[in-house]
């Protein structure tokens, strides 16, 4: 339990610090409200960024970007409605997905903009 939520935050530290490389503010990470969390909030330009950060030390469980399902998507976006709603809309909003993987051959990152609607 404790190595997973290490490799979590290593995991989200590493897309904050790739999203800020590729030009993003990053807003908040680790937003919590009582409908759910969003790992990290950040801006590209004038678009609002829900980003959900999945990280994995091998393939056992699946690709990072296979660990979202249904019902985590739509707790990813009512959470982020709550967020809109209580800070104010932008003129856009869109969702991400950071996968990392942190296998024997090395780590990788791979980020999939606009993965699903709001």
């Amino acid at each position: 339990m404790i190595k997973t939520l290490v490799t979590g935050k290593y995991g989200e530290w590493l897309a904050a610090r790739y999203l800020k490389k590729g030009g993003y503010s990053i807003l908040k990470r680790n937003y919590k409200n009582p409908i759910g969390e969003i790992d990290i909030i950040a801006m590209d330009a004038e678009t609002i960024v829900f980003v959900e950060v999945k990280t994995r030390t091998s393939d056992e469980f699946g690709e990072p970007v296979e660990a979202i399902d249904y019902k985590k998507r739509k707790k990813i976006i009512n959470t982020a409605r709550l967020y809109l709603r209580k800070h104010g809309s932008t003129p856009a909003a869109r969702f991400d997905l950071v996968g990392i993987s942190l296998g024997k051959s090395g780590r990788e990152i791979i980020h999939l903009k606009d993965i699903f609607e709001l």
